[in-house]
């Protein structure tokens, strides 16, 4: 299967006052069409970053990224592209459903208008067929009614269906990747499920590769084909979704696994948080960056930078002993019994 979209050595960089920020240090992928990406870690780990690099809107007044990076979309450099060029294939052939649907939609023009706008821009629709075809999508993504609501405002939405129309807005342009940024936050467990299973059914029926970003891998477990976990800007481990639940090689994705709720355990008690705090991205901690919060961490772990190793056949860890197999651990967690 060809690579749709391949992110290497990607170092996205900030210049402030208190120093450079470290956002995105040396990440590497590829995603092949109709697949599933999960990127997860902790708040400020680089996923969203990460995801507003290859759609490129780092901001120029701050934002860097490195001269020694590159992303290519079906072999073509994102990077190297002019701005017509990235308007070409931004919100068209890759979109991207952001965090806040409620900032991100805008709260002067009609919903049904907003999601025509792309067509108009990318297809040369007629703003007739463009309001016509902004209706079907309201009434794919599963908006009650959608001839009315599409002459709505967005305050007039609740949460859930501003998240629909926000997918329904990406997915007008029938795109080849969808970059799909924290989908479910602040959304009752209820409306997460209709998401979640809404952008499985469009994905099956369209063929779309996804990025899913998120924190939660419980989110993920029954939707990802491959997860990248990150921590302080970096990727610290990369596998297939069973080799991550069920083989994890990492000390931090153990405390990320341990920290879920869960169905299957009998024992009432509080949840085993990762200790301490993310560290900051202007300071990174020598050597392991996980070092500070690790239980296992060693003399060694303070000095040495663990490089991203395959350890198995498609499965990789930034940990000086994953390869040992004393260090390793298997462990019970079966997506569907992950709240």
């Amino acid at each position: 299967m060809s690579t749709l979209l391949e992110v290497r050595n990607l170092k996205t960089h900030f210049h402030t006052r208190d120093g450079v920020v470290k956002a995105v240090d040396g990440v590497n992928f590829n995603l092949e069409p109709g697949k599933t990406l999960a990127v997860v870690g902790e708040s400020g780990s680089g996923k969203s970053v990460t995801a507003l690099s290859i759609m490129r809107l780092i901001p120029k007044t701050t934002g860097v990224i490195g001269t020694d990076s590159d992303i290519l979309f079906k072999g073509e450099s994102v990077l190297g592209m002019d701005d017509a060029g990235v308007r070409s294939i931004r919100g068209n052939r890759i979109a991207m459903i952001f965090q806040d649907p409620m900032t991100s939609l805008n709260p002067v023009y009609r919903v049904g208008r907003q999601i025509g706008e792309s067509l108009i821009l990318h297809k040369g629709l007629k703003k007739k067929e463009a309001d016509e075809r902004a209706v079907e999508l309201l009434d794919m993504v599963g908006i009650p009614h959608a001839g009315e609501r599409a002459k709505d405002y967005p305050h007039q939405f609740s949460g859930g269906m501003r998240q629909r129309a926000m997918i329904a807005m990406a997915l007008a342009c029938d795109p080849d990747i969808l970059i799909a940024d924290e989908p479910t936050t602040a959304l009752d467990v209820t409306i997460q499920a209709q998401i979640l299973e809404l952008m499985i059914e469009l994905q099956e029926r369209t063929g779309t590769a996804i990025i899913m970003i998120t924190h939660d891998l419980g989110v993920v477990a029954d939707m990802a084909n491959e997860v990248m976990v990150m921590y302080a800007g970096k990727q610290i481990e990369y596998g297939t979704a069973e080799d991550v639940f069920y083989r994890p090689l990492h000390p931090y994705t153990w405390g990320l696994l341990e920290s879920l709720p869960r169905h299957d355990v009998s024992e009432k008690g509080i949840l085993l948080p990762i200790t301490g705090q993310p560290p900051s991205l202007i300071n990174v901690p020598s050597g392991c960056a996980f070092h500070p919060r690790c239980p296992y961490a060693k003399d060694v772990c303070h000095t040495q930078v663990p490089q991203l190793t395959s350890i198995e056949d498609g499965h990789s860890s930034a940990c000086l002993f994953s390869g040992d197999p004393g260090f390793r651990r298997e462990t019970a967690s079966p997506s569907r019994e992950v709240v």
